[in-house]
């Protein structure tokens, strides 16, 4: 069974533009899997009104005829009605009626007029209507060439946009409600927020056996999943595998991946550039300085499963297959505090504003030559300095001064005058007595554990 978890914001948004009495020209897109399909049929489960087809690979012909059949199942006296997209459109519109298109991409792929045809009957006689038409893609570049971008046909016609991202670390806990935040966390940063995967997981049993199960085995569902997917987007995908693999084992700068990858430098920046705009890599930079004029980026992978995956299943098949039940035991849970650690600092930072009661102007990482801060907000009132640690051991005093050295080469060129700091730690582990004796009687320290990262949003 299908588990449906928040997305209240995007449907009160959809529900909104059903019940406008004006024509609404909805656009959502984002990665595969992240339930765009499942959002838009729970936003018309009980409405009489609406008409829901699915895309599929096929000629154009039988599309439209699929189209065809399945809004007349809903208004039956549509059968009679020329078969044309602008003139089923144009009478659907007579009807007020919600019509969602689901992978749009596939229709274009067979008909690249489409779009322009949409635009035209949109223009001339959908836009008086009360109707709404809902776009819907995974194909990121397909919809932003079509439908978003400036010299798309359809640019500038829409009236709402849902670029669906994945769920929260909170929202995931709700696939496994009996695990501790510990736990939970480290499920997260394996499976992410993306609800097809997270569905996979067997609440029931612990981690290791579902991880096992689901991304180790050659029967598992997931354990193929990051390769079926690169090769449905990209024509030759063996130099992003590599690319992906160097980002999964720590390398972090043009250079670093380039060497490991085995890339001409001249030539990554194409093909990191084809993975950022998958959604699937992410460059991010000093938080003290500007996107547009910074020199000082670095790349990680955005979504957890394919970091996962690149750094434990590429290129480890045939050793998973040798070690068979045993692989999560001997290859993952010796390292996994040390593959979690990176984006426990990533749930840090966002969980930040919702913890601290400050406005807040940026949040992300600092670093600068060797010193390096995990979390560094930026707000109205000074900086808010932060550590992560997700190990075994309790963070003790030493933490907080090294902490507190490293905040002081902090340059940050809209800092107030006036400003204070202050001080947060984030520990798997607790403190230890002298570090909570000092958050006692200090105001601008504050201690927060891993209950209050997997309830923040």
């Amino acid at each position: 069974m299908t588990k449906f978890v928040n997305r209240e914001t995007e449907l009160d948004q959809l529900t909104d533009c059903y019940e406008s009495d004006t024509a609404d020209f909805v656009v959502i897109y984002g990665r595969r899997r992240l339930g765009k399909s499942e959002l838009v049929r729970q936003s018309i489960a009980h409405r009489d009104d609406a008409v829901y087809y699915q895309a599929v690979e096929s000629t154009a012909p039988n599309q439209l005829e699929h189209f065809v059949d399945t809004a007349s199942a809903q208004f039956p006296s549509l059968r009679n009605v020329r078969r044309d997209w602008e003139v089923f459109l144009e009478t659907l519109g007579e009807e007020d009626a919600v019509v969602v298109i689901d992978e749009f991409p596939f229709l274009i792929e067979e008909d690249g007029s489409l779009p322009s045809r949409i635009q035209r009957v949109w223009d001339l006689k959908l836009q008086e209507t009360g109707m709404t038409l809902v776009l819907v893609g995974s194909s990121i570049s397909v919809m932003e060439d079509n439908v978003l971008s400036g010299s798309a046909p359809l640019y500038g016609r829409r009236t709402a946009t849902i670029d669906l991202g994945p769920l929260t670390v909170t929202d995931a806990h709700q696939f496994f409600p009996d695990y501790d935040p510990a736990t939970a966390i480290s499920a997260w940063s394996i499976y992410g927020g993306t609800p097809y995967y997270l569905q996979t997981i067997d609440s029931d049993q612990q981690l290791g056996p579902n991880v096992q199960q689901t991304i180790l085995s050659e029967r598992g569902l997931l354990y193929s999943e990051p390769e079926f997917l690169l090769r449905t987007e990209l024509r030759q995908p063996n130099t992003y595998f590599s690319i992906l693999r160097a980002l999964a084992h720590g390398r972090r700068t043009p250079n670093e991946i380039a060497g490991m990858a085995g890339v001409e430098s001249g030539s990554l920046s194409t093909y990191l550039q084809k993975l950022r705009r998958l959604r699937l890599v992410e460059r991010h930079i000093p938080v003290t300085e500007s996107p547009t004029a910074s020199k000082r980026g670095r790349y990680r992978i955005a979504a957890p499963l394919f970091r996962f995956w690149f750094r434990f299943v590429y290129g480890n098949q045939d050793q998973l297959r040798i070690l068979g039940g045993d692989a999560y035991d001997e290859l993952v849970e010796p390292e996994l505090a040390d593959y979690v650690s990176p984006l426990f600092e990533r749930l840090c930072q966002r969980a930040l504003p919702h913890l601290i009661d400050r406005q807040f102007r940026n949040v992300g990482q600092w670093w600068f030559k060797e010193q390096e801060m995990d979390v560094l907000g930026l707000t109205d009132d000074g900086l808010v300095a932060g550590e992560c640690k997700f190990t075994s051991h309790p963070v003790s005093e030493g933490v907080l001064a090294d902490l507190e050295r490293t905040t002081t080469d902090v340059r940050w060129s809209a800092a107030p005058a006036d400003g204070e700091t202050l001080y947060v730690l984030f520990s798997r582990s607790g403190y230890t007595d002298d570090l909570e004796r000092v958050a006692e009687t200090r105001s601008d320290v504050r201690l927060f554990d891993l209950s209050d990262l997997v309830t923040a949003d």
